[in-house]
């Protein structure tokens, strides 16, 4: 409830005064879609503290860049000039976030909807999700980039890289593969699944 709650305030916060209203409305919409249907699924399919924390962290991500443009967040900015390079590489977080928290809700729902167990064919179906859905995000881009034109360039947020596209689904399956890696046997061990299971 906590993080629901968190979560909304700055859902809210963010609608005030964002930078591009366009761009915040479309970095926004799916948290204002996602929000409402886990609360409404909460009693039938209650999430592992695991996958609530991360869709929560990947909700800010989404709220911060929808604010601000994802490529004019204050973070990225500090971050460009600490490091001293001129790109603000935010956007590159939340692609790297669009690969590692799909996977986790991928891998969720193999494990309580299927007879999938944990292994190599559960592994790459994860990682399949998380990229199909980094594409389709992609496309979602181009489609909103025909639509308006230059006013959707803050929500494209290329910063000039003609290779954006293929950066922001390659750091999406990097995401996936190490979410997996990092956070399966946690998410074993929420899951109730034995450590058996995992060959």
């Amino acid at each position: 409830m906590a993080l629901i709650i968190a979560v909304l305030l700055a859902l809210l916060l963010s609608g005030i005064g964002p930078f591009d209203r366009l761009t915040w409305m479309m970095e926004v919409v799916w948290v204002a879609v996602g929000l409402p249907l886990v609360i409404a699924m909460w009693s039938r399919f209650p999430l592992t503290r695991l996958l609530g924390w991360l869709l929560a962290i990947h909700a800010i991500i989404l709220i911060y860049g929808g604010h601000y443009t994802y490529a004019q967040t204050p973070l990225g900015n500090w971050v460009a000039e600490l490091v001293g390079i001129e790109r603000n590489h935010y956007d590159r977080l939340g692609h790297f976030a669009q690969g590692f928290v799909p996977a986790i809700l991928a891998r969720e729902l193999l494990l309580r909807k299927t007879p999938l167990r944990p292994g190599g064919w559960l592994f790459y179906l994860c990682v399949a999700a998380a990229l199909s859905f980094s594409a389709f995000f992609e496309m979602l881009e181009w489609w909103a980039a025909l639509i308006w034109g230059g006013e959707a360039d803050a929500f494209l947020a290329t910063q000039g890289d003609i290779w954006d596209t293929q950066w922001d689904m390659f750091l999406a399956m990097c995401g996936a593969i190490i979410s997996l890696l990092v956070c399966g046997r946690v998410h074993d061990r929420q899951l109730g699944l034995a450590a058996g299971a995992r060959a």
